[in-house]
């Protein structure tokens, strides 16, 4: 029983595999802080599709996503990039709540745990 762990910084793993089950933990936007919940949701699911190609897993294979806002107002905002991203017939077992994040200028955080 192995437990693979990658990117491993002082308090956290960006993506951890055990028993064909790939956890990444949660994302935030980088590069578009200053811009909306739209924008900052499109470069995390452009994040999440890299990390699980990282390991052999892709967007299809999502089996769960927690999504945290900071303003539940952009629900919609945050939905139209969602929408647009996951396949069809792919959707995953998904819930979304506001929440204070760890700063200000982060809109979305998104956690996903797929399958290999």
């Amino acid at each position: 029983m192995s437990i693979q762990r990658y990117h491993v910084g002082p308090r956290l793993s960006e993506i951890v595999v055990h028993n064909n089950t790939v956890y990444l933990a949660g994302q935030v936007a980088e590069a578009t802080l200053a811009d909306g919940a739209k924008a900052q949701t499109e470069e995390i699911l452009g994040m999440i599709d890299r990390l699980l190609g990282e390991v052999g897993s892709d967007k299809t294979k999502i089996l769960t996503a927690q999504i945290w806002l900071a303003d539940i107002a952009d629900y919609d905002a945050m939905n139209e990039a969602w929408s647009a991203w996951v396949p069809q017939g792919h959707t995953p077992a998904r819930a979304t709540v506001e929440s204070r994040l760890a700063t200000p200028e982060y809109k979305v955080e998104i956690k996903i745990v797929a399958a290999l």
